[in-house]
């Protein structure tokens, strides 16, 4: 059983400031209440290619588990990886999450990407996200995996949504301080 959903947003700033947003809003000490599942990221590695001019960037990123999860697998806390890697040449960020955490349960795989919006380039920012969920089956989840992954489903749009907030807050902060630099 698998738990697939796509989702897509336009930010109505320009994509280098979207994609500041994207690498403050775990870090950022004002979101700590809203992304409350979010208990810590750390680096692990960053590398520049030079000749492709992409930046790649390795977190550990270590999360509550939803309720649900945590009353049926006894897990408080799951840990994943996110993998990022940004073309500043062709403006893409293309941000890969997945648990390293649980993987006998239960698979997570997130996939986001921002791009400048075709229809205002300079202007707006698209980002696209796919997000797959899927319980291993097990005999003592067997009969739970439909609404475990449901659970898990309605999770992960809950927190997006709580995300999209905290990027636009940062975004319209990165706003007002590139105006105050440019008088």
């Amino acid at each position: 059983m698998v738990k697939a959903y796509k989702q897509e947003h336009v930010y109505k700033h320009p994509w280098e400031r979207v994609t500041s947003a994207s690498w403050r809003k775990f870090t950022d000490p004002e979101n700590k209440s809203v992304l409350s599942h979010i208990l810590d990221v750390n680096t692990l590695s960053t590398s520049l290619d030079s000749s492709s001019g992409k930046l790649y960037a390795t977190r550990a990123i270590t999360v509550r588990c939803p309720w649900l999860v945590r009353r049926i697998i006894g897990e408080d806390i799951c840990h994943c990886v996110e993998s990022t890697v940004v073309d500043a040449k062709s403006r893409s960020m293309m941000l890969s999450y997945r648990n390293i955490s649980m993987e006998k349960f239960i698979e997570v795989e997130e996939n986001t990407r921002y791009d400048p919006h075709p229809d205002n380039l300079n202007g707006w920012t698209v980002c696209k996200q796919e997000t797959r969920i899927r319980i291993k089956p097990l005999s003592a989840l067997a009969s739970m995996a439909e609404k475990v992954e449901q659970r898990c489903a309605d999770r992960f749009l809950q927190n997006s949504a709580k995300s999209r907030d905290v990027m636009e807050r940062i975004c319209k902060y990165l706003e007002a301080e590139s105006s105050s630099f440019s008088v």
